[in-house]
Formats: C-alpha cells, structure tokens, sequence
C-alpha cells in the first residue's frame, strides 16, 4: 500500500483492536504507523458476526474498511496531463476506493477502457480483448503490459465475463483488484500522457538553446 501521509510505498503492519458488535457486524480499528513518515494510520473495519462477544479479528471477508486518519485518498493526485474527463473518473475511484472497492473498480475498469481505445488504438469490444489488443500492440513498456497482465488475473477477468462486457457497472470485486486497477491507470497514465509531455517541454527547451546559439554572433 502507499502511506496516505507521505505516498511512499510500505509494507503494511497492522495491529487490530476490537471495538464492539451490532447484529451482523464486529468492529476493530486497525492501527499501523508508517516506515518511512512516522505518521500513525488508522483505519475502520467491519466483519460479518461470526460469533457473539469475539475480541478476535474473524476468518472471512470484510465488510468494510475506511480510513479514520488522514481521512483522505492514500492515492496520488491524478497528473495534470491527463485529460479531464479521465482525471475525473481516476480522481473518484481514488475517493471511494476505502468505502466501495466495488464502486472504484468500476470506475477504473472504465476509465482504462477509455485511455486503451484512445492510447492503444485498440477496437471496441469486451475489456479483457481489448486489454489483450494493447498488450499484442507491442507499444508498451514492459512495466505496463505487466500490469495489464496481473489486471487481468487479479480481477479473473476470463471468469467473470460480465466485468469485460459491462465494465462501467457495479460488480464484485476480487480481494486487491480495485488498488491494483488504480495501480495500472497510474502506469498507464505515465506512459501515454505524462512522459509524453515531459518529452515534449524538454524538447522545446533544447529548440530554444539551439535557437539561441544559431543566432549568438560568431566570437
């Protein structure tokens, strides 16, 4: 995971307190301090209710997590090279990652649609071909068609078709699936708009200083 303090990357750590129960639910905080900042980091969890009175973090799927503290997005912000109607979808799935990584996926799945058919130049269809195209496109760095690849595995895109043909929906999520679809925009984003256009201004730089030297009287 990335620190929401400082977004290095960390190796999580936590410890777990139980809070209390309601009908259907236990709750714990999870505490863990960063590596790298210091900075304590805090995060809610729910699970489904096992048994009754258990002070101990129950075997099976969560309910829900949020961050307490910082209560904000541990993503980056999204480049400002990125055209804003993707900026927007990334920006949101980043915000709701913590309350609904089923919500985030969605958004991620639509939004590496949408940068794949314009980027990779790849035909409409389901998804997981179109992610196939732009691997088999040779274009990409090698870092991203090994995101891709993991994507697609994460996710079990093969056995849940439905992710593939109706990207944008609200679908179950497999465990890591909606950080590392954010993960794979990021790789994306960085290979297609941000280096791009960091090329670009280094270019026209190197123009002026050439520019400058042509027209610099003879010593």
């Amino acid at each position: 995971m990335k620190c929401p303090h400082c977004m290095e990357g960390i190796h999580e750590s936590w410890s777990t307190n139980w809070l209390g129960e309601e009908p259907g639910a236990h709750w714990f905080l999870g505490k863990m301090q960063c590596p790298e900042c210091n900075r304590l980091i805090l995060r809610l969890e729910a699970y489904p209710a096992a048994s009754s009175g258990t002070r101990t973090v129950p075997i099976g799927d969560r309910l829900s997590q949020a961050f307490v503290h910082p209560r904000t997005s541990n993503r980056p912000p999204c480049p400002p090279q990125v055209p804003p109607i993707l900026a927007e979808d990334y920006n949101e799935a980043c915000a709701v990652l913590d309350l609904s990584p089923k919500a985030s996926a969605a958004l991620s799945r639509r939004c590496l649609q949408a940068v794949l058919r314009e980027k990779a130049g790849v035909k409409k269809g389901k998804l997981d071909d179109e992610i196939e195209q732009a691997i088999r496109g040779g274009t990409m760095p090698s870092h991203v068609v090994e995101c891709l690849h993991s994507l697609r595995k994460i996710g079990n895109l093969a056995a849940h078709p439905e992710k593939s043909e109706r990207s944008g929906e609200i679908l179950n999520v497999e465990p890591g699936e909606a950080e590392w679809a954010l993960d794979t925009l990021e790789a994306l984003f960085d290979s297609y708009y941000v280096a791009p256009a960091k090329n670009a201004e280094k270019k026209k730089a190197l123009d002026a200083k050439l520019a400058a030297a042509k027209g610099s009287p003879t010593p």
